[in-house]
């Protein structure tokens, strides 16, 4: 099992490699490319070498892996331009391409799944109600985290089409609130949907402790 694992892990790595070389090939900006891609492998980056000390589950590597690809796809088009999206009438506001707000989904999926198996592998806790509870915060403060960043970059070099293009903004005014909204709603529907996850990361966490 374990070998078929880290073989799962490798494939993700190979794939994500395709990706972002697919990305960088003729991107719509390449100053938008860079700063989008040099955030991606330094979360990759950090994540396998956390992935090393703490066996992440094919669950959340599959899900780090979506979240890298569309933030490599976003690289390439910029996230108000990617044109599955185009043309399609936005829930926050008429004619946006809300690319970037499945990004922030996804945003809110990725950290619940890390929170979770980072307390029940370390035995933080045991208490389900209290996993569920702090995965959820440790979601939305990694969400706000991100909206202040992008704040303090807006504040750097200004609110124009570069950092537009970036961030995705697009002019709307709840961007930010908007983003943390749609985070909480991925972390939420990974609680309800996602107890397959925490039960078996729970009973791998026993037989591990009764080897």
């Amino acid at each position: 099992m374990e070998y078929i694992k880290k073989n799962y892990t490798r494939f993700l790595i190979l794939l994500f490699s395709l990706v972002l070389i697919w990305s960088a090939i003729d991107p719509k900006d390449y100053s938008v490319w860079l700063l989008e891609i040099s955030g991606v492998i330094f979360i990759v980056a950090v994540y396998i070498f956390f992935q090393i000390k703490i066996n992440f589950s094919k669950t959340t590597n599959t899900w780090v892996f979506i979240g890298a690809c569309l933030i490599t796809i976003g690289a390439h088009y910029s996230f108000p331009n990617v044109p599955v999206f185009n043309g399609i009438d936005g829930l926050f506001e008429p004619n946006r391409n809300n690319f970037d707000k499945l990004g922030h989904v996804v945003q809110g999926i990725i950290p619940v799944l890390i929170a979770r198996e980072i307390l029940v592998k370390n035995k933080v806790m045991k208490d389900i109600f209290w996993i569920n509870f702090l995965s959820i915060c440790v979601a939305v403060t990694v969400s706000a985290l991100y909206e202040l960043i992008e704040w303090l970059f807006i504040i750097v070099l200004g609110d124009n089409r570069f950092t537009s293009d970036v961030l995705g903004t697009q002019g709307y005014f709840w961007d930010a609130q908007s983003d943390i909204l749609c985070a909480l709603i991925g972390a939420v529907l990974t609680i309800f949907l996602g107890r397959k996850h925490l039960l078996s990361i729970t009973e791998q966490s026993v037989l591990n402790n009764n080897a």
